[in-house]
């Protein structure tokens, strides 16, 4: 799993409970470059993306994920509020959120992933 977040404590403790779901963290990235290159390169199944990274919005991330057929999860203080038309259907965790919390998400977006990565990659590419 590959997790871009900013706020380092925020990153341990997302790290710790997708430990403790049993999954595995391939990468962390704190910025929108570094996140970006991962994104584009990096082997992993499944991500949690901060929405907003230092003032600036991880979308070119999600983008980037949506192209290769990555499911990820929004992370935000904010919710679902101000998501681009391309990524409303995106799983979003309001922070601060718990382990259950993120669970569900993972589960949403893995069994959506397994049952339409196509439909989400035609969806991706129209918007």
């Amino acid at each position: 799993m590959l997790i871009v977040e900013d706020e380092m404590v925020v990153a341990m403790l997302v790290e710790e409970f997708v430990a403790e779901l049993g999954h595995e963290v391939v990468a962390v990235a704190s910025h929108l470059e570094a996140g970006l290159e991962l994104a584009r390169t990096g082997n992993f199944d499944l991500a949690v993306l901060d929405l907003n990274l230092g003032g600036i919005q991880s979308f070119p991330i999600a983008d980037a994920l949506a192209a290769r057929g990555v499911p990820f999860i929004f992370a935000s203080g904010y919710g679902a509020a101000g998501l681009p038309s391309r990524h409303r259907s995106r799983a979003v965790v309001q922070k601060p959120f718990d382990l259950d919390d993120l669970n569900s998400a993972i589960e949403r977006t893995v069994g959506s992933a397994t049952r339409g990565a196509d439909d989400q990659r035609v969806s991706a590419d129209r918007a």
